[in-house]
């Protein structure tokens, strides 16, 4: 009578589980580069949402198929037809296990460079306005700040009340009050 074999040294064979972190990375390093570009084209945020979505119902089918297949220099064969101890699995196993750490490094990179370009812009944004307000006098200390009005009803035969009222306080501050 034979052995079953552990499951969980079946899946080892059959290099599910590095498949499963291969396709983990990948798919972390697609919604890296995805949220870089994405975001250059204003693209709205329901693309990457589905992209999200798809690259999750991925990983199951994945595993299915590292589960059904063999990848072997002979080409893709079934799992059943390739031998527990036969070298082309472990050797498949060994570049796969090269991909994924090449590719983690790469997502890694890529999500540097997004963390380190959010933070550029920032700079920028606030030594722009240290140069505005060090070249600009500083306001009176008995100034007051306006804000425009409008109107917010859905009656639009009430608007001149909010045109009568950004009117006067432009009179009211060209003439120095």
């Amino acid at each position: 009578m034979k052995e079953s074999p552990n499951f969980f040294a079946e899946l080892r064979r059959r290099n599910v589980y590095k498949v499963a972190v291969a396709y983990a990375v990948v798919a972390w390093l697609l919604i890296q580069g995805a949220s870089i570009i994405l975001s250059t084209f204003a693209a709205p945020s329901w693309v990457m949402q589905v992209l999200v979505v798809l690259l999750g119902l991925g990983l199951p089918i994945s595993a299915l198929l590292a589960w059904a297949f063999e990848i072997t220099p002979e080409g893709i064969k079934r799992t059943e037809e390739v031998g527990p101890n036969d070298y082309s699995s472990r050797r498949t196993g060994r570049k796969l296990a090269g991909i994924t750490i090449t590719l983690a490094v790469i997502a890694g990179g890529l999500f540097a460079f997004q963390h380190w370009r959010s933070k550029v812009p920032n700079r920028e944004l606030s030594n722009r306005a240290a140069a505005v307000s060090s070249t600009q006098a500083p306001p009176p200390s008995n100034s007051i700040a306006v804000l425009p009005f409008r109107n917010l009803s859905e009656d639009k035969a009430n608007a001149f009340f909010a045109f009568g009222i950004n009117q006067g306080f432009h009179a009211l501050i060209s003439i120095g009050i």
